[in-house]
């Protein structure tokens, strides 16, 4: 089996490293110093007291690597629409591009029935690139559970977690989620396929979508964001009206909001991730996890001022910092009016 991971920064060398010594025929598309690091050495992942290092094909350029059966997209959102086109050498006829990216995916609307059939996302895929360069019918869907970080370039330090959910766009079972999920689990890796991946989407980014905008204007950690009253409270509003966008379309949570966040405050005294990428000076995840929600919303038409609010805020954090946007502005959807609420004075 050829597996490409695009994007071996933390996530995809941990994938690399695994798949690899699971038996996969494994490349890997990566940039800078970690290039020249796993062109060098090979790539090295350590997991508790254990160092693994296996050596891949290694190139910035996807014509260096041929066509693969599989396809691993593991940059950020707005870095996988950039790289759209790029993808084309590693497309045959049948190449599955999998989508391993926190938030609403660009392809989200593909598979369903009804009104909402084949809606495009501006939000993520401004101008459609990816919906065209890709194709949605070549899309597993992804959710990604492990923790992981780089030391170094070709250093990756394995922090928790070892799961990943499968899905196709268009609820049917598949051979090739079969043949996936059977490589990961070959790996040592968990994999579980679901019916509808988008279930699994909205509950990851259900706290992503409040606690990482929170964090980053307050720059406080995970388990101060789910326990103080004030941070709780607004994430718990965020996260009510995201449920009921996701209600719209058909979406199932298996967990209720309190449990959510009360897991959360258990993982302890975490950066999230767009607090890490802030304080580094890196792009922010901002459209993918919060502008996506707001879109879906406004063609459910379903308020979000909570939401909307906090989305204004780490926006223009992001621009003070020179750390958004990260897709060419686009036209803002027309806000749908929330009810107003008198106030005794």
């Amino acid at each position: 089996m050829k597996i490409c991971i695009y994007g071996a920064g933390a996530i995809g060398g941990y994938l690399g490293v695994m798949l690899k010594r699971g038996g996969c025929d494994v490349s890997v598309i990566a940039r800078g110093a970690q290039l020249e690091a796993i062109k060098s050495r090979g790539c090295e992942l350590r997991i508790g007291d254990e160092v693994y290092v296996e050596s891949m094909p290694a190139s910035q350029n996807p014509a260096d690597l041929g066509v693969q059966d599989y396809v691993i997209i593991g940059l950020k959102a707005h870095q996988a629409w950039e790289t759209a086109e790029k993808l084309r050498p590693l497309l045959g006829p049948n190449t599955a591009v999998v989508t391993a990216q926190n938030g609403v995916p660009w392809w989200y609307f593909y598979g369903l029935e009804g009104p909402y059939a084949n809606r495009r996302l501006a939000s993520v895929d401004p101008g459609n690139r990816q919906w065209d360069a890709i194709g949605p019918e070549r899309v597993i869907g992804c959710t990604v559970y492990p923790a992981t970080e780089t030391l170094e370039p070709g250093v990756i330090q394995h922090i928790y977690g070892n799961q990943f959910g499968l899905g196709e766009p268009n609820r049917k079972p598949s051979e090739r989620v079969q043949r996936l999920a059977d490589a990961l689990i070959a790996s040592e890796l968990k994999a579980r396929i679901y019916d509808d991946i988008r279930d699994d989407i909205w509950v990851k980014l259900w706290g992503n979508l409040c606690f990482n905008p929170i964090s980053a204007l307050t720059q406080a950690t995970l388990d101060i964001v789910a326990t103080d009253p004030a941070t709780r409270a607004l994430s718990r509003n965020m996260m009510l009206e995201a449920k009921a966008i996701g209600d719209k379309f058909g979406a199932s949570f298996r967990v209720d909001v309190d449990r959510r966040i009360n897991g959360a405050a258990k993982v302890g005294p975490h950066k999230t991730s767009m607090l890490q990428d802030l304080l580094k000076g890196r792009g922010l995840e901002v459209d993918a996890l919060v502008s996506a929600v707001q879109e879906m919303g406004r063609i459910a038409e379903v308020p979000t001022p909570y939401l909307d609010v906090v989305l204004g805020l780490v926006q223009q954090l992001g621009r003070s910092q020179g750390v958004y946007p990260t897709y060419p502005e686009t036209e803002a959807p027309a806000p749908v009016a929330a009810p107003v609420h008198a106030h005794a004075s």
